[in-house]
């Protein structure tokens, strides 16, 4: 269906990816939605490619509005994403001034620039931008563009980084060299065959030009784009020095008192020192993100016609065999088919202890095969693999930004303005009401504008977040996204699954109690209806029949009742399988005798199913899951952090209780169908609880997603990446503790950085502007304002920097790799 209106305006024609649409109508209602977008003249939908042609007046429609017609038809649109690498930046204005220049780009959804990374997080339509149009952008407004993530620029950033390093070096080398030299001239006042002053200008003059043009250069862009950034002020209060000496040298309006060359060469020698420590530090805030590419190797050898050929990595297809050899790293994921080998996976799953690979076991690409030769076939290439999942994930983290920046985002955008003023009201209450020299004034606006920075604000919090969640990545932590980094110093409660969470998932069969019947003939008959089902404890009852080598009778009409069991036709009889719920609602009696047991097994810890045949009992068919063996630690240590601890199931209460016994766990929720998990998740919030639930990220997904922190428990083969906030590569329970310490570590951290760039600037500015002065006659120099402007952004990425060799307490003490299980 086509709309159109008349309009004569300039026309974009945009392509949009849709999905969710099942038929005709939802064409429909797309294209309605779209045209009623204010300069939308035609809207097209093709249900059958999910595609969306779109023509819209680009000064009346942005392409956020065209994603919003499309949500709110109940619809998603998928744009692309790339992540950008910017070079230059120094402040948290540099971020706000890329953000910019990306958002005013037509079909920029979204924008997020990430200090600490040096990276631009950026979603678009690409018919309507392009990654060039971003690299214009960027460097329009003064900054330099260092490729795309995940192409072959990695040599080309490195030499960028290392140009870049070695010009800010030798910038600040030679300012604080020569600056040192001319303040020794100016102390010793040595006979010069002229004046001093026309001297220091001469010697001076060149140098000043070298080491402050980059600064007056980003200063003139961001003017002309309507941006105050420090570049801005640092130009300012350099120029003002440099300027001044030139006035007084001369003897324009000011005297030859007023000489700072050697100020304004030390200031632009400290400012370049600043950005080089700087600039240098976040160079490894990514360095596990860099770890984790180079996992990926570049080529694969793969058997074709029988002969083992090497091609690329990115040129496997599912189904290839490939062979790695001892020493080689695993190019994708994939089984076993021929071979054994311990292959290390510390790197993905941060488990140090390799593990055993043989024919029909997965493998993970990026892992290193240790000792043996494996031949594997393919199963997931190119972006499907698991390292390319993690890598995925890590960036999409990094590039997030949790809340508490805020307070550093409210604050910069009003920094600067109250510097300026400030620094003017400084001067004019020396100068003017005080009565000081002009040149106490003076020395005292340039300190302030020198001394405030809101670099180290801006990297407070994106250093912190990049570093901590690489790090996290490495211990196999993988954290989604900045607000799951806040959450769990809020939580009050962790609510844990029991099945396949706390106990290992693969139950097995204990007891048989026939009535009536043989014990082989109640688990043939039990197993004939059960083989239909794909519930754990199903497979138990059909997998210990196989065992015993018995006949699983034929059965018919299967059918589920949700968390109550199971029903079928044997032989013309109906069988039920499943808990006393389920007989309760046929009204089938479970009394005497076998009502006893099944209250004794229960006791036990035993999940009891019921087997009816014909409308009589025909006994009962205990299974038992094993606890993990890391489950009561866990437990233990998160109630050490004074945290509630709390069991759901399915299970019955007397079951339930008794496995929650076992570990520690004194709240149970039992008897709680798969769908009313996130209901009982609600409930509690509703009772001021903030809940962490801890699920295996596939059958608990609602009640991940309706948990504050949502925690879903993976393996290293098989990363529930869509669910929970935080995803446990490994499959150990005492994670679950290491990830809320690394998070509260974070945190910490990042509220440490914010306190000391707030503190260099509300301790040092009244200082520069000359509070000391009145009592003890002391005056903040601009060249120590300049050097302590520099330190404290050297601080803050220190402080971050310092989370990369942070260990969670929980891991410091070994607990095993993967929970199997006592």
């Amino acid at each position: 269906m086509t709309g159109e209106k008349e309009d004569t305006a300039k026309k974009e024609k945009a392509e949009l990816k849709v999905t969710g649409m099942t038929c005709a109508t939802c064409a429909v209602t797309i294209e309605k939605s779209l045209l009623g977008v204010e300069g939308v003249t035609k809207a097209e939908v093709n249900l059958g490619l999910e595609r969306a042609v779109v023509e819209f007046d680009p000064k009346k429609a942005k392409a956020a509005d065209l994603q919003k017609a499309v949500t709110d038809a109940g619809y998603e649109l998928v744009p692309e994403r790339v992540i950008l690498r910017i070079g230059g930046m120094t402040c948290a204005t540099c971020v706000e001034t890329n953000e910019a220049a990306l958002k005013g780009l037509p079909g920029v959804l979204g924008a997020s620039v990430n200090l600490g990374a040096e990276k631009a997080y950026v979603t678009y339509i690409p018919t309507l931008v392009t990654v060039a149009d971003m690299r214009r952008a960027i460097e329009e407004v003064g900054y330099q563009f260092l490729g795309v993530e995940g192409e072959e620029t990695g040599d080309l950033e490195r030499e960028a980084r290392a140009k870049d390093l070695k010009g800010k070096l030798t910038r600040s080398v030679v300012g604080l060299a020569l600056g040192f030299a001319l303040m020794v001239v100016m102390l010793l006042n040595p006979p010069l065959p002229i004046p001093l002053g026309i001297f220091l200008f001469i010697v001076a003059t060149p140098f000043f030009a070298y080491l402050a043009y980059p600064i007056f250069l980003q200063a003139y862009r961001a003017l002309r784009n309507r941006v105050l950034n420090m570049d801005v002020m640092y130009s300012m209060g350099i120029g003002v020095a440099y300027g001044a000496s030139v006035l007084g040298t001369f003897g324009i309006v000011l005297t030859s008192d007023f000489m700072f060359y050697e100020t304004a060469l030390m200031l632009a020698g400290f400012l370049m020192l600043g950005r080089y420590l700087e600039a240098r530090a976040k160079g490894r805030t990514s360095d596990a993100i860099r770890k984790l590419v180079d996992l990926a190797p570049k080529m694969a050898t793969v058997l074709r016609s029988g002969a083992e050929t090497e091609i690329p990595a990115a040129d496997v297809v599912p189904g290839d065999v490939v062979v790695v050899k001892p020493g080689g790293r695993i190019p994708v994921d994939g089984e076993v088919v021929d071979g054994e080998s311990y292959v290390d996976e510390s790197m993905i799953t941060g488990e140090p202890i390799p593990s055993l690979k043989k024919k029909g076991t997965p493998v993970v690409g990026g892992t290193l095969s240790t000792n043996g030769v494996l031949e594997f076939r393919a199963t997931r290439v190119g972006k499907a693999t698991v390292l390319a999942q993690i890598i995925r994930l890590v960036e999409d983290a990094q590039g997030s930004k949790p809340p508490v920046q805020r307070i550093a985002d409210r604050a910069v955008t009003w920094f600067i303005p109250t510097v300026l003023t400030i620094a003017l009201a400084t001067f004019a209450f020396w100068y003017y009401l005080a009565g000081e020299t002009l040149l106490f004034a003076l020395t005292a606006l340039i300190s302030v504008l020198v001394i405030a920075c809101p670099c180290a604000l801006g990297l407070a919090t994106p250093t912190a977040v990049t570093v901590g969640i690489g790090r996290g990545a490495e211990l196999g932590v993988l954290i989604k996204h900045g607000d799951a980094l806040e959450i769990p110093e809020r939580i009050t409660t962790v609510v844990f699954d029991k099945t396949g969470t706390l106990t290992v998932g693969k139950p097995r069969v204990t007891d048989l109690v026939p009535a009536g019947i043989t014990a082989d003939s109640l688990l043939s008959l039990a197993a004939g209806v059960e083989r239909n089902s794909q519930h754990p404890l199903a497979r138990a009852i059909v997998a210990e029949a196989k065992r015993r080598g018995l006949p699983r009778g034929e059965s018919t009409g299967f059918d589920t009742i949700g968390g109550k069991g199971v029903v079928a036709r044997v032989l013309g009889e109906e069988v039920l399988v499943g808990n006393r719920a389920l007989l309760a609602d046929r009204g089938i009696p479970l009394g005497g005798e076998i009502g006893e047991r099944v209250t004794a097994l229960e006791a036990e810890g035993k999940t009891v199913m019921v087997v009816s045949a014909g409308g009589q009992v025909a006994g009962l068919v205990a299974v038992a899951d094993t606890l993990k063996g890391s489950a009561a630690e866990t437990v233990r240590r998160l109630k050490a952090m004074n945290l509630g601890v709390l069991m759901i199931t399915g299970d019955n209460a007397r079951t339930a209780g008794a496995i929650a016994r076992q570990i520690g766990i004194d709240r149970v929720l039992a008897e709680v169908l798969p769908a009313g998990k996130a209901g009982e998740v609600k409930r509690l919030q509703g009772e001021g609880e903030v809940i962490a639930f801890v699920g295996d990220g596939i059958n608990d997904a609602p009640a991940l997603a309706q948990a504050d922190l949502g925690v879903a428990i993976g393996s290293g083969t098989d990363v529930a990446i869509e669910s929970g906030d935080i995803v446990l590569v490994r499959d150990n329970l005492i994670d679950v503790v290491a990830a809320i310490e690394l998070s509260r570590k974070v945190m910490s951290r990042i509220k440490q950085n914010l306190f000391w760039a707030f503190a260099y600037n509300t301790a040092l500015l009244p200082v520069a502007a000359g509070l000391l002065w009145p009592l003890f006659g002391i005056s903040f120099r601009p060249e120590y304002a300049g050097f302590a402007m520099a330190m404290s952004s050297v601080t803050v990425v220190s402080l971050s920097l310092l989370l990369k060799g942070y260990i969670p307490p929980a891991r410091r003490v070994p607990t095993g790799g993967k929970d199997h299980g006592d």
